[in-house]
């Protein structure tokens, strides 16, 4: 098996990272006395996606990098109704992102697993 790259490892270890933080953040926020929503639900959903995309980067799973695409794609897609800061933050995230994962030296990699 060929070595991860580092920026590989970074990458998954920031899914990993935001994923987390966002899950137990929207969890603690979240009341239950008030009428359930169904929003908490697929906000957990997303953050469950990045800890599990993260994982799989690391274990050099093709599917997991394209989960990690469309899930900073979404988020691009989602401040788009926000502020255009936010929107150009998200963008240049997910530029970095679709550099790192799909440039030749991290395909080698996913190939191999």
């Amino acid at each position: 098996m060929n070595k991860r790259p580092l920026s590989v490892t970074i990458i998954a270890g920031l899914y990993l990272a935001t994923g987390g933080i966002g899950f137990i953040f929207h969890l603690i926020e979240f009341q239950p006395q008030h009428p359930f929503s169904y929003d908490i639900v697929w906000i957990e959903l997303v953050h469950v996606m990045a800890i599990v995309s993260g994982v799989y980067i690391l274990r050099g799973r093709n599917w997991a990098r394209w989960l990690a695409f469309g899930w900073i794609a979404f988020h691009v897609i989602v401040s788009g109704f926000h502020s255009w800061f936010e929107m150009g933050v998200h963008m240049l995230l997910c530029a970095a992102i679709v550099y790192f994962l799909f440039r030749p030296r991290a395909a080698e990699y996913f190939r191999a697993a």
